[in-house]
C-alpha cells in the first residue's frame, strides 16, 4: 500500500480509529452488534485466517449466500490481503452458478448452508476451488467459518502490496450477448461511488441504513459501504421481508435505503396496515413508479432520489431528487462525465437521444478475460453503457432504454438480456421462433414478454413455456407474459423484425 493509496482495508483502519466504540453494524436475524473497532479487529483475524489457507494478493474468493456479517467480513479481510471478492447471485441456477465460478476461478468458496446442496452438486465442475468454507459457523457440512477466526497471529498488512486501482470485486452482469461477463471493480472505484453516495444522502454518523440489497448487488455493497464510510450504522436484513422491514425501520430509526420495485410499495402498504411509524425514513433512492414515490414522500414527508448507474460506472452516474424534474434520472455526478453519442461515437446535440458513454474515476477497470470486450466498451477514451438517454438544457439526463442490439430488461432492478431467455425458449421442442422484451408492470416496473412462433402442428400452454424456462435459468429470467401468435414479421435478412413486433405485440397480456 503505497503513500497515495487508499482501500476499503485503509478505510476500516480509519473508522476503528474515527469511529471505534460506535455500532457499525447490526444483525437483524440474531441481534449481533459490532462496533467499528471490533469490525476492524474480526477483519484482521479473518485475513490471518485466510493467508493461512494460502489465500494471497490477486486471489479469487467466492461466496454465496445472503447478506450476514460473515460476508461484510469477507469484503474487509479481501481487502486487507488484496484478494478479489467474487460475490454470487444466489437466484441463479446451478449451470448458471457454476459459470460464473469457473469464469473467474476462485480459490476458495464460501457457502450459506441452504445452497451447500447445489454446490455439492456442481462440485466435480469446478477445477480451480480447493477449499470450501460454510459463510456461517457451524452451520453446513464443509469447514466452519470460525476455522478461520481460530488464531493468535497478528495481521501485518505490511506484508500486503495492495492500491488503490487494484481489483477488489467481480459482479457479473446480465447475459448479453449469451454470456454473463464479470465486471472487475477496484478500490477506488468503491470508494469513489460511496463518496457519491454519502454526498447526495448527506449521511452522518447519526444515519441508520437498511442494509436490504444483496450484497452481491451493486447498489447492496456500495451502500453498505457508503454507511460504514460515514460512521452510520448499517441494519442488516439478510434477506427482504416486508413486515420485517417495517419493524426494524420503526425500532432502530432507520433514516435512508437504496430500493428496487416492488420493495418500497410492499413496505407502504405494511405501514398502512400495522400503523407503525417509518417517519424518520427520510432519504429512499432506487427506481419506482411515481405513485409509489409520492406515496412515500406524503406519508414520510422524506426524499426520494431518481438514478442512473451500471455495476461498471460504480452504482451511480446520475443522480437527484425525484421532485425537482419528475421522471429524469438526475445530474451527472461530480466525479464523472457523460456524453451522448450517436452510432458513429460523434456527439449528438443537445435534447437528441444518444448513447450514454462516461469517463471518470467511476468507471470499472474492465470485464474479466474479455479484452476484445473491453477495447470495444471503452473505445475512444469512453465507457460505452449500451443505454441510451437525452440531456435537457438543464443537464438532466432522461433515460430512453437501450440501444437495439444491447436490449435490457429490468424486473425489479435485477438484468436481463433477452438473447439469454430467446436462447433457453428455442430449446422447447415446440418452439418455432420467438423475441423476447419488457412489457410494463404494475409490480416490478418492467416484466419480460415472450412472443413465440409454434412449430406446425405443435400445442402449448404458456404455464407450460414459463415453467419449462424457470427450470433451466434463474426464476426471475423467465417470462410472465407469453403469447402464441400465427405469424412473424421478418426483416428482409428473413430475421424476426423486433421493431415491429413490439409494436403489435407490446401489451404485457396475462397469461
Amino acid at each position: 500500500m503505497g503513500l497515495y493509496d487508499f482501500t476499503f482495508y485503509d478505510l476500516i483502519n480509519r473508522n476503528a480509529v474515527c469511529f471505534g466504540n460506535m455500532a457499525a453494524w447490526f444483525e437483524a436475524d440474531d441481534g449481533r452488534i459490532l462496533t467499528f473497532r471490533q469490525y476492524k479487529e474480526k477483519v484482521d483475524q479473518l485475513a490471518c485466517g485466510l493467508q493461512n489457507f494460502n489465500i494471497q494478493t490477486g486471489d479469487r474468493i467466492g461466496v454465496l449466500g445472503k447478506n450476514s456479517l460473515e460476508y461484510f467480513l469477507l469484503y474487509g479481510a479481501a481487502a486487507a490481503i488484496g484478494a478479489i471478492i467474487l460475490p454470487i447471485n444466489w437466484r441463479l441456477a446451478a449451470d448458471e452458478i457454476c459459470f460464473n465460478l469457473n469464469d473467474c476461478e476462485p480459490k476458495v468458496l464460501f457457502v450459506d448452508d441452504e445452497y451447500e446442496d447445489v454446490v455439492k452438486g456442481i462440485k466435480t465442475n469446478l477445477a480451480s476451488v480447493e477449499t470450501y468454507f460454510n459463510l456461517k459457523p457451524e452451520e453446513g457440512t464443509f469447514l466452519d467459518f470460525g476455522t478461520l477466526m481460530d488464531t493468535t497471529d497478528d495481521f501485518d498488512p505490511g506484508n500486503v502490496s495492495a492500491s488503490s486501482d487494484d481489483g477488489f470485486v467481480i459482479i457479473h452482469t446480465a447475459a448479453v450477448a449469451g454470456r454473463p461477463r464479470g465486471a472487475l471493480l477496484s478500490h477506488g472505484n468503491l470508494l469513489c461511488g460511496a463518496v457519491h453516495l454519502n454526498s447526495f444522502f448527506k449521511v452522518t454518523p447519526e444515519d441508520v441504513h437498511l442494509n436490504l440489497l444483496p450484497l452481491f448487488h451493486v447498489g447492496g455493497l456500495f451502500m453498505a459501504v457508503n454507511s460504514f464510510h460515514a460512521g452510520a450504522l448499517n441494519v442488516n436484513m439478510s434477506k427482504f421481508d416486508a413486515e420485517h422491514a417495517v419493524t426494524l425501520i420503526e425500532e432502530k430509526k432507520v433514516s435512508f435505503m437504496f430500493e428496487f420495485s416492488p420493495i418500497l410499495a410492499a413496505i407502504l402498504d405494511q405501514q398502512e396496515k400495522s400503523g407503525k411509524d417509518i417517519r424518520t425514513l427520510r432519504a429512499v433512492a432506487g427506481l419506482d413508479t411515481p405513485a409509489n414515490i409520492e406515496k412515500y414522500q406524503e406519508v414520510t414527508g422524506g426524499t426520494f432520489f431518481c438514478l442512473y448507474g451500471q455495476t461498471e460506472t460504480s452504482c451511480v452516474v446520475t443522480f437527484g431528487r425525484y421532485s425537482d424534474r419528475p421522471g429524469s434520472a438526475g445530474r451527472t455526478v461530480p466525479l464523472a462525465e457523460v456524453r451522448l453519442v450517436d452510432d458513429y461515437d460523434r456527439p449528438v446535440p443537445e435534447g437528441q437521444v444518444g448513447e450514454i458513454t462516461v469517463k471518470g474515476p467511476v468507471v470499472f477497470k474492465g470485464y474479466w478475460n474479455l479484452p476484445e470486450d473491453n477495447a470495444y466498451t471503452f473505445r475512444d477514451g469512453w465507457h460505452h453503457t449500451g443505454d441510451l438517454g437525452r440531456l435537457d438544457e438543464s443537464g438532466f439526463l432522461w433515460y430512453a432504454g437501450r440501444k437495439e442490439d444491447k436490449e435490457l430488461i429490468k424486473p425489479g432492478g435485477e438484468n436481463v438480456y433477452p438473447a439469454e431467455v430467446e436462447r433457453v425458449i428455442l430449446k422447447h421442442p415446440a418452439i418455432e421462433e420467438t423475441v423476447v422484451f419488457g412489457v410494463p408492470d404494475a409490480k416490478w416496473k418492467e416484466g419480460i414478454k415472450a412472443v413465440c412462433l409454434l412449430k406446425a402442428e405443435h400445442t402449448l400452454e404458456p404455464q407450460e413455456l414459463i415453467d419449462f424456462v424457470a427450470a433451466r435459468i434463474a426464476r426471475y429470467k423467465k417470462p410472465k407474459y407469453v403469447e402464441f401468435v400465427d405469424d412473424f414479421p421478418l426483416r428482409e435478412d428473413r430475421t424476426p423484425d423486433r421493431k415491429k413486433i413490439k409494436e403489435l405485440y407490446g401489451e404485457p397480456q396475462e397469461s
